[in-house]
């Protein structure tokens, strides 16, 4: 790592723990015990370019084989997120193991970030991975947020805003305004503070290829600004179901996830993230899946998996 981010890092760790002590008893957490093992491992051997697969890591990160185009979505796998100081997190401990390791992740075309924040912006993780696979791969992040990345050994390192759309390997990308926040560490400029300009971004993202679209949810709060895709025919939804608890302003329950992706969207299937890895929220670790079971039959849209480490496949 380049000694003026080791010591940026370095400084707003101790800026936050000097401005915010009561993070220190967050940052302090751990998970009781050992993570569990992942319930479920991809057969990544069994994977074809011909198909769509797609595997939920943990957390936010999901891997994607895309006709060929493989993206990794906000690769988090290592046992604590937070701060970054000294080479390693200070944070909280995982839950869950991810259901790949860092050197089982096969090298992704694209990695596609959301926002910044330290559970989806993972710098220890995009270090090592650029440091396997220097100068090649693509990442596509929220716009104001690739400042915080932009020291790696990319292929390429583009931001893009809402509304925006690009094409990199042959896919499509589009990036959709979504209800959340953008800073993060608490004194930053931040978009949904009215800062628009200077502001960090946070999104959702539209992926076309070969006729097919996949919508990355991110990390959203119930909004209705995906009744915008009602007619994309969109074949897939991956969206955000946990850590609601206290925190409904920025982040959906199972039951609004489902409204979103079935009621606004009119998506096919439902891919759930953001459970069952860290504890953010102060619901049950079991409610957000469990509740996604339960309600699910109840929409008209059907659940392409519901544990981590399993694969979804659609034939072309």
């Amino acid at each position: 790592m380049k000694r003026n981010q080791f010591i940026k890092n370095g400084l707003k760790a101790i800026g936050a723990s000097l401005i915010f002590p009561s993070l220190l008893n967050v940052f302090d957490s751990r998970a009781k015990g050992s993570p569990m093992a992942a319930p479920f491992k991809p057969e990544l051997a069994l994977w074809k370019d011909e198909e769509i697969n797609i595997a939920w890591i943990g957390h936010a990160t999901v891997l994607i084989n895309f006709f060929g185009t493989w993206i990794l979505t906000d690769p988090v796998l290592f046992e604590r997120i937070g701060l970054y100081v000294f080479g390693t997190n200070w944070g909280p401990s995982r839950l869950t193991h991810p259901a790949l390791t860092i050197d089982e992740i096969p090298k992704p075309d694209i990695i596609l970030l959301s926002h910044a924040h330290l559970d989806h912006m993972d710098y220890v993780t995009l270090f090592e991975i650029i440091k396997r696979f220097p100068d090649q791969i693509d990442c596509l992040t929220a716009y104001n947020t690739k400042d915080v990345i932009e020291d790696l050994r990319w292929k390429s390192l583009q931001e893009i805003d809402w509304g925006e759309e690009t094409e990199i390997s042959g896919v499509s990308f589009k990036g959709l305004k979504v209800k959340h926040f953008g800073w993060r560490f608490p004194w930053e400029w931040d978009r949904s503070k009215g800062y628009m300009i200077k502001g960090r971004s946070y999104n959702a993202v539209l992926l076309k290829k070969n006729g097919k679209k996949i919508l990355f949810g991110g990390d959203t709060a119930y909004q209705e600004l995906f009744k915008s895709l009602k007619n994309e025919k969109i074949d897939v939804a991956i969206m955000p179901i946990g850590a609601y608890v206290p925190w409904r302003n920025n982040h959906a329950n199972p039951e609004e996830a489902l409204i979103m992706a079935s009621n606004h969207i009119n998506a096919k299937y439902f891919i759930p993230i953001h459970t069952k890895t860290f504890k953010q929220g102060t619901e049950p670790i079991e409610e957000p899946l469990n509740w996604l079971l339960d309600s699910v039959k109840n929409y008209n849209i059907k659940l392409g998996l519901d544990d981590i480490g399993q694969t979804f496949t659609i034939s072309s």
